[in-house]
């Protein structure tokens, strides 16, 4: 049976992940995107489809998202970073694995490639948002609302029907966590997917992305009017299929 868990990272914090019960490798698995949960479509489907080939799956909710403890305006990529890799350790183990990374689930992604970088064995993108905080929030806000996030240290983004309470610690602590300008040179496959008419992250940052492999048997699947979620019917068909030709692939 699958199941949603709790996890003690410290002693007031408590995230949340799913997993089945296979453990066969390699293991999937999902990393959300800001401010988005395990509630969604992709933590399921993803789950649904690891069932069905009884490979082990595991989807990890961050601190201050969906139903996980935590104030989400405490949190930032390092926390967050350093919270995928405790629960890795702690439920993996040495199993290895694949990464599926969406939005700024893939910038968390690559913070685990130095830590795991004999466990992972491939590496999918959905609207891949690396470094998105300075080089696209941060670069969007007009001077009145930086000066704001700086003075009150929080401001309240509205953006497509939501409110993001975006703080000046976050913003800050993404100059920390820089992957644009690094390495990575594991010879696994790594495919990223982008649509055309994401309104959120351009299409620009999976090609940045994908550069950081150096050795990979890489692909970079630009999708023709596809949002910034990717995951209608269609969009994800085609994600599944790359997935499960990764999975034969490795072997």
């Amino acid at each position: 049976m699958n199941k949603i868990k709790y996890v003690k990272i410290s002693n007031n914090i408590r995230i949340r992940y799913l997993t089945n019960n296979f453990n066969k490798n390699p293991y999937i698995v999902f990393l959300h995107g800001f401010m988005s949960d395990l509630d969604g479509d992709k933590p399921k489907v993803f789950n649904k489809f690891c069932s069905k080939l009884k490979l082990g799956f595991l989807a990890i909710e961050y601190s201050g998202h969906g139903k996980s403890s935590g104030k989400f305006t405490d949190g930032n990529i390092s926390k967050w970073s350093q919270q995928v890799k405790f629960v890795l350790k702690k439920i993996l183990k040495k199993n290895s694995f694949i990464l599926i990374g969406s939005s700024m689930g893939s910038w968390i992604s690559a913070n685990q490639f130095p830590i795991f970088k004999k466990q992972i064995k491939g590496f999918i993108g959905i609207g891949s948002a690396p470094e998105f905080l300075q080089r696209v929030m941060w670069k969007k806000f007009s001077k009145k609302m930086k000066n704001e996030t700086i003075k009150k240290g929080v401001y309240n983004l509205k953006h497509g029907g939501y409110e993001y309470p975006i703080t000046y610690q976050l913003i800050k602590d993404s100059k920390n966590n820089k992957i644009l300008n690094k390495k990575i040179d594991l010879n696994i496959p790594v495919t990223l997917f982008h649509g055309t008419n994401d309104e959120s992250i351009p299409v620009k940052y999976s090609r940045k992305l994908i550069k950081i492999f150096t050795k990979a048997e890489k692909k970079l699947v630009i999708i023709k009017n596809g949002d910034h979620s990717l995951f209608n019917k269609k969009y994800q068909k085609k994600i599944l299929k790359e997935l499960k030709n990764i999975i034969y692939r490795i072997g």
